[in-house]
């Protein structure tokens, strides 16, 4: 009896993991970055017999892992991102003596489907828009490793008695957004024999019946047509009134058409729906300018679906009379119309071009940042300590080390050469006050 409910369980489990694996397709995730932190320099000297005063012998730090995307035209969904919210890059080895530098960490590769578009959580800037097979960018930042003594070794400081620690890595929270690669995308209300149409003109094979939301997944098919053109046509999931708000699958899907240069805008001309086929192509147009002003501003072919059934005919000529558009008749049953269609919608790509998705402004390596004489920290007093804050202070504190004297000073003649101590005198501070940056607590002196 046991073994009886344990082989239920597990066929009822497969058939559970098999359907929630037919939708796993994820297009949107957020994921945190840690570059990895540079290596520490070394502090040491040289000391070998008949070698009189060797001087400094300690060597850099390697450098952290970068973080980089790279396309693997393998993928199509950002699945492995749902589970995996943080990628953390290797720290560079550690400088040693008799001035050996640390190797650097081994970049990490991640890997993302074409198509993929990288956002700065931050700033709302784009990092990169992926849409080359094997393109790959840096996203975050592995730290440059310390430098050791031999670095700072100077004509009037031969042997400097310090060394820096590794630069931290590059933090980033970033947005991963797919967007699909394809020429034409296919819209209309549910049912309107979106995926039997691309079944019939590709090798996409599509789930197909008679009820609403059978694609839940965009389907994208290679199509040739009589004449030997090709094309990549995106299958989306019906849109529903109000799916730029939302509603249904639509918010989830507009987006994969947002690279298409064409639309085929699909109608059920039959009304075996229920629905009226000019009420549906105002919904979807309306949808489709309420999502983005450049969907509708696409080169829109509109197909007329099921002519070849009851009623079709009546439908066609009341729709026609209230649009001012062309209307491809077809039935993606039998077949009939749709060559035609593809080989309208082949000609109408050969006349536009490709366009960059984005414009450069939106890209941050584009943006022109204008010069600001801003000072690079903020001081403000929290109960009896005045509290230093400033990504460039917190970086030089993490990166120093407090080992002996000569370190000491070299750190407080940085913050003195950054206007620290003359801003702490401006707002009122005193010889003895506590100052802090990060945890680090000190005693305020000239």
């Amino acid at each position: 009896m046991m073994s009886f409910f344990l082989f239920l369980f597990i066929y009822w489990g497969i058939i559970i993991f098999k359907k929630a694996g037919d939708i796993m397709f994820v297009d949107e995730a957020v994921v945190e970055l840690f570059a990895g932190d540079g290596g520490n320099g070394c502090k040491a000297f040289r000391r070998e017999k008949c070698v009189p005063l060797g001087g400094p012998f300690g060597g850099n730090g390697g450098r952290g892992s970068n973080i980089i995307f790279k396309v693997d035209t393998g993928l199509n969904t950002l699945v492995d991102f749902k589970y995996k919210r943080k990628i953390k890059g290797d720290r560079g080895e550690n400088g040693l003596g008799k001035g050996k530098h640390g190797a650097g960490a081994e970049d990490v590769i991640v890997p993302v489907p074409l198509g993929t578009v990288i956002t700065d959580e931050e700033t709302g800037l784009i990092l990169a828009d992926l849409t080359k097979p094997d393109e790959e960018v840096v996203v975050a930042n592995g730290g440059r490793g310390g430098r050791g003594n031999i670095a700072f070794a100077t004509r009037t400081n031969p042997a400097p008695d310090f060394a820096e620690n590794g630069e931290p890595g590059e933090y980033r929270k970033v947005k991963l957004e797919l967007k699909l690669i394809a020429d034409v995308g296919l819209v209309g209300m549910p049912s309107v024999g979106k995926s039997t149409f691309i079944s019939k003109v590709s090798a996409s094979k599509p789930k197909i019946a008679d009820y609403p939301f059978t694609t839940l997944k965009p389907n994208l098919g290679v199509v040739r047509t009589s004449d030997g053109r090709s094309f990549v046509l995106a299958d989306l999931p019906g849109l529903i009134e109000g799916a730029s708000l939302g509603h249904g699958l639509g918010i989830q899907f507009l987006k994969h058409i947002e690279r298409t240069r064409v639309i085929i805008h699909m109608i059920d001309m039959s009304g075996y729906s229920g629905r009226s086929p000019y009420e549906d192509y105002e919904v979807i147009n309306n949808e489709l300018k309420s999502f983005s002003d450049k969907l509708l501003n696409k080169k829109q072919i509109v197909v007329a679906n099921k002519m070849d059934m009851p009623g079709a005919k009546e439908n066609l000529e009341e729709f026609k009379s209230k649009v001012d558009v062309p209307v491809y008749e077809i039935s993606a049953v039998t077949g009939e119309g749709v060559n035609e269609v593809l080989l309208k919608v082949a000609d109408s790509l050969s006349k536009i071009e490709k366009t960059d998705l984005y414009e450069d402004e939106k890209f941050e390596s584009h943006v022109i940042y204008k010069f600001k004489q801003e000072k690079p920290f903020t001081i403000t007093k929290e109960d009896d300590t005045w509290v230093i804050r400033g990504k460039e202070v917190e970086k030089l504190l993490k990166m120093s080390r407090f080992d002996t004297e000569e370190a000491v000073l070299r750190f407080s003649n940085k913050l003195r050469k950054l206007g620290i101590d003359d801003e702490l005198r401006a707002l009122g501070a005193e010889d003895g006050d506590d100052v802090s940056i990060l945890d680090f607590v000190f005693e305020f002196r000239e």
